[in-house]
């Protein structure tokens, strides 16, 4: 493992980019709590409008789409979150384009974030855990990066974007949510509760909570093994020149 993983990080400003509400609350709302919790400001940009993950035949897209907005606004809440951006993408027609990278730049510049946390797009299935990773998650995670670097370092990318008054901004640190791969871990053991807060709010997508819990307990047990924590989430962290 890199150095990076013994090296504490004390962010200001974290901007968490996923796909659907619950992305971010699955994958890393106990690390954001103790962001939070250390003074930082956390926010998040969820990019689709999460209207098709349901199994419900009597919910319709447009209901959905405002009741898990509401759950996600909670979950943040729970969390001690600054604010969430929701953008229109349809749900699981997410596509690594232009204007998607471009919205994402948008908010970079717009809050600034030191870290920047989001999903690793070279995570395409899973055999031990038996799993095929959402086609939005990979293309989240990857138009993220993309953003990241270089697109909103570099003034000449979407010079358009200046005259809204957004400058370039360069991330310091990016964090990528892989379960099975990790090079960093963050010390949740006194935040892992504020993750099932985060989680319960997500009451249109979890109908087993204790289930979810018994899961994503192990999960940060065994990374927390990795480390000497009771408890961590684990990511992939790169630190950029």
């Amino acid at each position: 493992m890199s150095n990076s993983q013994f090296i504490e990080l004390k962010p200001k400003i974290v901007l968490g980019v996923a796909a659907h509400p619950d992305d971010l609350d699955f994958g890393a709302s106990a690390s954001m709590a103790r962001f939070a919790a250390d003074g930082a400001d956390v926010y998040y940009l969820i990019l689709t409008d999460g209207g098709k993950g349901s199994s419900d035949r009597n919910i319709s897209t447009s209901q959905l789409i405002q009741i898990r907005r509401q759950e996600q606004r909670q979950a943040l809440k729970t969390i001690n979150g600054k604010g969430v951006t929701f953008l229109d993408y349809p749900d699981s027609e997410l596509e690594i384009t232009l204007n998607l990278k471009k919205d994402i730049v948008r908010e970079i510049r717009k809050i600034k974030p030191d870290v920047v946390i989001t999903n690793d797009p070279t995570v395409i299935y899973s055999k031990t855990r038996g799993f095929i990773n959402h086609t939005d998650h990979r293309a989240a995670g990857q138009a993220t990066i993309d953003a990241v670097f270089p697109l909103a370092r570099d003034h000449l990318a979407f010079p358009d974007l200046l005259l809204e008054g957004l400058e370039p901004h360069k991330v310091s640190t990016l964090l990528l949510t892989n379960f099975e791969e990790q090079n960093f871990f963050v010390n949740v053991s006194d935040t892992l509760d504020k993750k099932w807060q985060a989680l319960a709010a997500h009451a249109s997508q979890i109908s087993d909570m204790e289930a979810v819990k018994t899961r994503f307990t192990a999960i940060a047990a065994a990374a927390g093994n990795e480390c000497g924590y009771h408890y961590a989430e684990g990511f992939i962290r790169l630190d950029l020149m």
